[in-house]
């Protein structure tokens, strides 16, 4: 469960940003660590979370289908 204090959302050893912009009145974040830019979005946390976690469903695809080994989300503190 997301709560709105936490700033980061994890999926499959994916780490990806909580952000809200006002003046679109939307969350987005990015999955972190990564290479490629994949980027997500919701109207709530609940959909952002979903769009999240379809993000790295299709990128997990791509990566299947290039047969390339997916990168995880390098976080360092």
């Amino acid at each position: 469960m997301i709560v709105k204090e936490e700033k980061f959302l994890y999926y499959k050893g994916f780490i990806g940003s909580i952000e809200f912009s006002r003046e679109d009145n939307v969350y987005h974040g990015r999955i972190l660590g990564l290479t490629a830019s994949i980027s997500y979005e919701g109207q709530s946390i609940k959909t952002l979370k979903e769009d999240f976690e379809e993000s790295i469903e299709d990128y997990l695809e791509f990566c299947a289908q290039k047969n390339v080994e997916p990168e995880k989300s390098v976080v360092v503190v």
